[in-house]
């Protein structure tokens, strides 16, 4: 469960972290959709793949049943989200990305960051 959230959870769509991380990933695609062909194989592919990876591992983890499992997931999930910050911050330095597109987007890896840990929170005192 979320933080402050009572309601049983039947899936992960129903999960606010994961429908967040989504729009952060549909964000992420229309953002590099901007960038030189070049790094098609490259930064693009790459932040492609993390961004898509958040929301895949926290349904993984949900999906599997077990809390142990859900926060082992969460935790990748994590680190997923730090390799997009990571690629944001890279491609605003290569002039990829304006400033106030870099700063959205890593608001949001932060929003979903909090939210993950906070759900990491209530799971382990579940536990």
């Amino acid at each position: 469960m979320e933080e402050g959230q009572r309601t049983r959870i039947k899936s992960y769509r129903d999960l606010k972290v994961w429908q967040k991380s989504m729009d952060l990933t549909v964000r992420t695609y229309e953002v590099t959709r901007r960038f030189p062909s070049e790094e098609k194989y490259g930064l693009v592919s790459q932040m492609r793949r993390a961004a898509a990876s958040v929301p895949a591992n926290i349904a993984e983890g949900q999906a599997r049943r077990s809390t142990k499992e859900f926060i082992q997931m969460l935790g990748i999930a994590r680190g997923s989200s730090a390799e997009i910050e990571t690629f944001v911050a890279l491609s605003e330095r290569l002039g990829m990305t304006r400033s106030e597109t870099s700063e959205s987007l890593l608001e949001d890896c932060a929003e979903i960051n909090r939210m993950m840990n906070g759900l990491m929170r209530a799971l382990s005192s579940r536990g």
